[in-house]
């Protein structure tokens, strides 16, 4: 029984302040909090914000930490959406719809968004999704084309993808494949 206490204890994430006592100071606590979680991965201002919140560390003191660490550069918004999206874009082959959801949902601002999303330039969508129909072809290969068609406009839709968009794609890649 202690081995099953101690082996759950483990996956939880580390006291980010929890056992610093009463007498430590709550931007000492903001700042053990702060880093934590900028440990394993970039954050977004609101994800640090939310989760100063949710440890109860007072308003003024989360806006005057997170404050320094921008002006330290730990905390930077910018790099955060061109870093979320070159990953979710590489992992997932997300459209740049889906990616601007992701950030608004960060709290990016939506110029900080657009810049990000700059970056990938012009026909990223078009890449992304031929990426999607290329893997899932595979699966879909045997199928009548009508419902080859619908899974593969599916998961292009989950995506993100426009319904113009995926039907070009689909269209382009249905009939590469009958040719080949």
């Amino acid at each position: 029984m202690a081995f099953a206490r101690r082996s759950r204890s483990r996956r939880r994430e580390p006291d980010q302040g929890r056992d610093l006592g009463p007498e430590a100071d709550p931007e000492s606590v903001a700042r053990t909090i702060v880093l934590t979680k900028l440990t394993s991965r970039a954050r977004s201002r609101q994800e640090l914000e939310q989760a100063l919140t949710e440890r109860d560390v007072p308003a003024e003191v989360a806006t005057r930490v997170l404050n320094r660490f921008e002006e330290v550069g730990l905390v930077d918004e910018a790099a955060f959406a061109r870093d979320w999206v070159a990953s979710r874009q590489q992992s997932r082959a997300l459209s740049s719809r889906a990616l601007r959801y992701e950030l608004r949902g960060k709290g990016v601002a939506d110029e900080l968004v657009d810049e990000a999303l700059d970056d990938l330039g012009p026909d990223a969508d078009r890449a992304a999704a031929d990426d999607v129909v290329r893997r899932k072809l595979r699966s879909v290969r045997s199928l009548p084309p009508e419902v080859a068609q619908r899974r593969l406009m599916g998961a292009l839709a989950r995506k993100g993808f426009s319904a113009g968009l995926a039907a070009q794609v689909v269209r382009d890649a249905l009939g590469d494949d009958s040719n080949g």
